[in-house]
């Protein structure tokens, strides 16, 4: 009944937590931040609204979200997607790992001196500390990478390249720390160190392997289930508990029934099963949109009993030394880096921006941190305290080097190198109330747009502030000159005279214009537009049309209408050149938007599974309005 009521209240505090940390992301800040305040603030240095007593109880929501967090840690890890630049990222990852690990470690040995927790320590388990410290704090964070990337709509090789490293370095500091766990064991516990511990780590290693593939069978398997959605979720957030639970219960039955002790590392088995399921089945769709769904709770949960846990008088204490192992830790990546870099012979650019690109941490640090609170109780808290200053400092500036170097390097909110304008233009002639209707619809849609007319009076009647109006004296190409450029992605001629509107749209077809769109008012001239692969929108029957639609399909009337205020239907010209080539079952879309059309060079191909993309494909999607951003960002524009 305890154990109820402690979970009742933490979950009251979860969700002011939440909204606290809606608020810090308004105003600039990490939303983690908000959850590590909250939780500390509740917690029993300050309004003891949950105990240290409650804290310990409340640890099996730790190993529910921790077991999450290792499955989006393997998902996120899809070959598919990094092997077009598997060596940049290789000698990247290696690099920082080789020099920034030492930095790190010789650095927080150093520092030993100064901390609370390990004045009265021995050389041997300060060492212990700087291997569990240093592995943990070269830990990067995929979900914060992929919010920056997204919200200046990044693209190119760096972008790409860094996501990769990201990604790729939290499966290396997983397995690293299942390494460095075993050998601070021996360290803490005062056993000689020999390479006769060697075997018995590869063993270690090699049933987490194990473990992780029986993993992925069995999310398989729970994924196969004819069930509610809402019962997969629990089947996997009740994996996610079991594999942490089991930890205990692998080391108490080796104790037992064999000569030696087994120690498996959580994390890395519900990795490898994560990675399972996205790399080798057919359920990487319906798994990240599990995933997708269960996150926020989850994360709210562990990043505020981890707030609850902080030891606030060790933090005040050990700010200074957080601050040098920040910069510590900044140094060994930029030192890691350039090496990389120039070892994978990259760009002058790329090298010099690389680092900034991997400063930011979340998840994965806090959630080994908790860890080794638990594992090793002679470093408890305060070690976690100490690690949670460096990575609050590393999660709030983070994003702001990743977004300058994202700048710099030229791929924040521009296309690809060689790719189009990405934003779209378009041109529209006539001036009137249905046209500027057009216009402001188009601009909500970030279409750049311009709407001209022969008529200065139509201009002057309904000249507003909010649309770019141009007088043109006629439709010739001196008067058009200015209006049609390589940029020009659609010309909408709804002049009052048929044949202004055809010599536009002749203009603009031999300027490679590719969608061009007329009214017409006489169909007499229907063929000649025709001939120039223009839609024609006849005013009679376009009312029928849509009126029949709504009796034979009123869901898609509705979505034409803009009456759907859940779904919309979006073309994006791929652009991503990492997308090219790709099937269209591995795009890795949101599971909410369905893929109805491919054309290519004017030919539409009905997809399925096994077509493949290529670059200027323009493909209509259908879903809802944030999850047809994510899709747009992926694919192109």
């Amino acid at each position: 009944m305890q154990i109820v009521i402690y979970t009742l209240s933490f979950f009251l505090l979860a969700l002011a937590s939440k909204k606290i940390g809606e608020w810090f992301s308004k105003v600039g800040l990490p939303y983690i931040t908000g959850y590590l305040l909250a939780g500390a603030v509740a917690g029993p240095f300050i309004l003891n609204l949950i105990s240290n007593e409650a804290a310990t109880s409340l640890r099996f929501i730790d190993e529910v979200s921790l077991g999450i967090i290792a499955f989006v840690a393997g998902s996120e890890l899809y070959l598919k997607e990094i092997r077009s630049r598997i060596n940049s990222i290789t000698w990247v990852t290696g690099s920082v790992v080789i020099l920034a690990l030492p930095i790190i470690g010789v650095a927080l040995y150093f520092f030993t001196n100064m901390l609370p927790f390990a004045a009265d320590m021995s050389p041997v388990e300060r060492l212990a500390i700087a291997l569990l410290g240093s592995t943990i704090l070269l830990a990067l964070s995929p979900p914060s990478t992929i919010a920056v990337i997204k919200e200046v709509r990044a693209k190119g090789s760096y972008s790409h390249t860094i996501l990769g490293v990201t990604v790729t370095m939290d499966v290396v500091i997983i397995v690293l720390f299942a390494v460095m766990a075993a050998i601070a064991g021996v360290l803490l516990t005062g056993a000689p160190l020999s390479v006769s511990f060697i075997p018995f780590l590869v063993l270690d290693l090699l049933l987490a392997v194990g473990l992780g593939y029986l993993v992925g069978k069995v999310l398989q398997a729970l994924l196969d289930l004819t069930v509610d959605r809402r019962i997969k979720m629990a089947a996997v957030l009740l994996l996610g508990y079991v594999i942490f639970a089991g930890k205990s219960w692998v080391s108490e039955a080796s104790a037992t029934f064999l000569p030696f002790e087994l120690h498996v590392e959580p994390l890395l088995v519900a990795l490898i099963g994560g990675f399972i399921v996205t790399n080798y089945s057919r359920h990487r769709e319906s798994f990240a949109a599990i995933l997708h769904d269960i996150g926020p709770a989850v994360y709210v949960a562990f990043f505020t009993l981890t707030g609850v846990t902080i030891k606030l008088d060790i933090l005040l204490q050990t700010w200074p030394i957080a601050v040098a192992l920040f910069l510590a830790r900044g140094g060994g990546i930029f030192f890691g880096s350039i090496v990389g870099s120039i070892g994978a012979k990259e760009t002058n650019t790329f090298t010099r921006y690389a680092w900034l690109g991997l400063i930011t941490q979340a998840g994965i640090a806090l959630g080994l941190a908790r860890e080794v609170a638990t594992t090793f109780p002679s470093l408890g808290a305060a070690f976690a305290t100490l690690v949670i200053s460096v990575v609050v400092l590393n999660e709030i500036f983070g994003p702001l080097m990743l977004k300058f170097a994202l700048q710099r390097t030229g791929e924040a909110d521009l296309p690809a190198e060689g790719a189009v304008d990405e934003v779209r233009d378009a041109l529209i002639l006539g001036v009137e109330p249905q046209s500027m209707a057009l216009a402001r619809q188009l601009q909500m849609d970030n279409w750049r747009v311009i709407i001209a007319d022969t008529d200065a009076g139509h201009i002057e009647r309904l000249a507003a502030e909010d649309v770019d109006e141009r007088y043109i004296p006629s439709i010739d190409p001196d008067s058009m000159k200015g209006l049609l450029t390589e940029r020009t992605d659609a010309v909408v001629a709804m002049l009052e005279d048929d044949e202004a509107n055809l010599r536009a749209c002749e203009l603009a077809f031999s300027r490679g214009v590719p969608r061009l769109i007329v009214r017409l008012r006489d169909m007499s001239l229907a063929s000649e537009f025709a001939k120039l692969n223009a839609l024609i929108v006849d005013q009679s029957s376009a009312m029928v049309y849509l009126l029949e639609q709504s009796v034979r399909s009123p869901i898609s009337a509705a979505m034409l209408l803009h009456q759907d205020s859940n779904r919309s239907l979006v073309q994006v010209t791929v652009s991503n050149p990492d997308i090219d080539g790709q099937l269209v079952r591995d795009l890795r879309l949101p599971a909410d938007v369905l893929l109805l059309d491919v054309s290519r060079d004017g030919t539409a191909i009905v997809p399925d599974g096994y077509t493949r993309v290529r670059l200027r494909d323009d493909i209509t999607l259908l879903g809802k309005e944030e999850s047809l951003k994510e899709a747009i960002w992926k694919l192109g524009y």
